[in-house]
């Protein structure tokens, strides 16, 4: 009997794993429980609060904003600017010019002051580089967006299949407690056969070893509903001393379950992954333009007023005697040869190359990917039947055997057999329900479906 309780762990086990060992690995020390707070759940509500309350959002979101501003910086490189500066200088000896005939000319005086003020206004008038750098912003705030709706895609996930795993193993852990339940009233009626010599100590024995492994099992589904909701409020980005309430089983979900089209080509213009490479495409090609303007000419503009005062004996800027200066400048710079500007070409060049191969790449294995989420649901729908009649039979094999045992004509080998594979059997059938739920969920991240989002 031991080896059949040891099997009821195995199977629980394999089922949970995969649910679960995103939540082990996350598992962080519980903070201070907050009282009084108690969630009646659904997987529409944890969806909303998991967009409202998630950091990942938050972060996505403020990206744009920082986008944004980028975009502000940009097209304000063509406004004019205004510098002015002030200078007071003290000439302890001036330079002196010296003529052939031996003749010498002061430029200045000796321990004088000098003051200047200056203010300078410069215009760009033709600037390339900023027109497609304003283009390159404004590609760049899109690129962010689509980032920011990759995050909410990939949230709507992981809050989904988060929610499944917490049905799975909350419908496990009652399909166990219900199994410990009539393994605990078996065990009291085989006590009391003995106690008046109608059974032997082996059934005594077998139906205590059986009590004893269920037990085990029940504080194993429990740990694992634990862990289980644990994730889920971790994604929902709610405190973990909050208590959460699912009023929802796996099984609500078995007559929603629709079989898939295998003819039809997954349908991949909303994919989040293919819109960014295609997005990322596009700034390699704008920022190919963007190098190509550092071979062109810039020209700009420059007003420069000034007030200036020489050689004056003392500090005292109040008594100077100033004279006002003005310039216009009209400067054009033309590269004639970088060989860096050349290697900068050749490199974006070969980026382009290289994210098109890339997106070739990506495209198939997300085909593939869509193309077994499709097999699996449709395969899983016809597991889901089977297993709901496995489930019918097992309760009616456990009622006869029970039946048998009680009037003496069963064994309790036969008993704990039909109990096992009754625990087996709703098991199995919680857990193919969950498996085509989580496929379906994968299959709409796949195919960039947004039926959740705002």
């Amino acid at each position: 009997m031991k080896i059949k309780g040891k099997k009821i762990l195995f199977v629980l086990g394999t089922m949970l794993m995969p649910a679960l060992s995103m939540s082990a690995q996350q598992v962080v020390p519980a903070e201070t429980c907050v009282e009084d707070v108690f969630i009646d759940l659904t997987l529409e509500k944890a969806i909303e609060i998991a967009l409202s309350e998630n950091p990942t959002i938050k972060v996505a979101d403020k990206d744009i904003e920082l986008k944004k501003v980028a975009n502000t910086e940009a097209w304000q490189s063509l406004l004019p600017t205004v510098d002015a500066s002030l200078a007071l200088s003290n000439s302890i000896k001036v330079a002196a010019i010296k003529t052939g005939d031996g003749q010498e000319f002061k430029m200045g005086r000796d321990n004088s002051v000098t003051a200047t003020g200056a203010a300078t206004l410069a215009l760009p008038l033709f600037a390339p580089a900023v027109y497609q750098n304003m283009k390159l912003t404004k590609e760049d705030i899109i690129l962010a967006q689509e980032k920011a709706r990759s995050s909410r895609l990939d949230l709507i996930n992981q809050v989904t299949k988060a929610y499944y795993a917490a049905l799975l193993a909350q419908d496990s852990y009652e399909v166990v407690k219900k199994s410990y339940d009539v393994t605990k009233e078996n065990y009291d009626l085989v006590a009391k056969k003995f106690d008046v010599g109608k059974v032997s100590e082996y059934d005594k024995i077998s139906a205590e070893v059986q009590l004893r492994n269920m037990n085990s099992t029940v504080v194993s589904t429990q740990t694992g509903l634990t862990l289980a909701q644990l994730q889920l409020k971790v994604l929902m980005g709610i405190d973990s001393g909050i208590k959460i309430n699912i009023n929802d089983k796996l099984s609500n979900y078995e007559g929603r379950l629709s079989l898939p089209n295998l003819n039809d080509q997954a349908d991949l213009s909303e994919n989040s992954a293919l819109k960014q490479l295609d997005m990322n495409g596009g700034l390699l090609e704008r920022t190919r333009k963007l190098l190509k303007t550092n071979f062109m000419p810039t020209v700009a503009m420059q007003l420069q007023g000034q007030y200036l005062s020489y050689s004056n004996e003392n500090w005292n800027v109040f008594k100077y005697k100033f004279s006002p200066a003005m310039t216009l400048a009209l400067s054009v710079s033309i590269p004639i040869y970088h060989a860096s500007y050349f290697t900068k070409l050749k490199s974006n060049k070969i980026q382009i190359a290289q994210l098109a191969d890339t997106r070739i790449n990506t495209e198939r294995q997300l085909k593939m990917a869509a193309e077994s989420y499709k097999r699996n649901m449709a395969s899983t729908i016809a597991q889901v039947a089977s297993n709901s009649e496995a489930v019918k039979q097992a309760a009616k094999a456990v009622m006869i055997s029970s039946k048998r045992y009680e009037v003496g004509h069963g064994t309790i080998l036969e008993l704990n057999q039909s109990e096992t594979a009754q625990t087996q059997a709703e098991l199995t059938y919680v857990q193919s329900i969950y498996d085509y739920l989580t496929n379906q969920a994968d299959l709409d991240y796949t195919l960039g479906r947004e039926t959740y989002l705002k």
